[in-house]
């Protein structure tokens, strides 16, 4: 089980983008990498590859480490560590260090 996933609210803590908040779009766990809605934007030069997708400089999201993002807790709204419990029923879920607030 991830502890960010994908449509998470998240906070960049380090790098160019310290600061700035979005929406988890990707989750790449094999390089513990995610990507975050307007976040470390890039420019590409990209090759044209036939009349429906024309070349140019074009801009998107490169993704970022999994260290520098903070989960932000949907209740308390700040960012917090999760941590996970077991419920009575069986399932796991995440839940809010600062507040025990369960985040699923």
């Amino acid at each position: 089980m991830q502890r960010v996933r994908r449509e998470d609210t998240v906070l960049v803590t380090k790098g160019k983008d310290r600061g700035m908040s979005g929406t988890v779009r990707t989750v790449i766990p094999g390089k513990n990498r995610v990507i975050v809605n307007g976040v470390n934007v890039v420019k590409r030069h990209m090759r044209p590859r036939g009349p429906q997708q024309p070349g140019g400089i074009i801009e998107r999201e490169a993704p970022i480490a999994l260290a520098n993002v903070r989960p932000l807790c949907p209740s308390c709204n700040k960012p917090v560590r999760v941590g996970f419990r077991v419920l009575a029923d069986g399932r796991k879920v995440r839940y809010c260090k600062k507040c025990d607030a369960n985040f699923d």
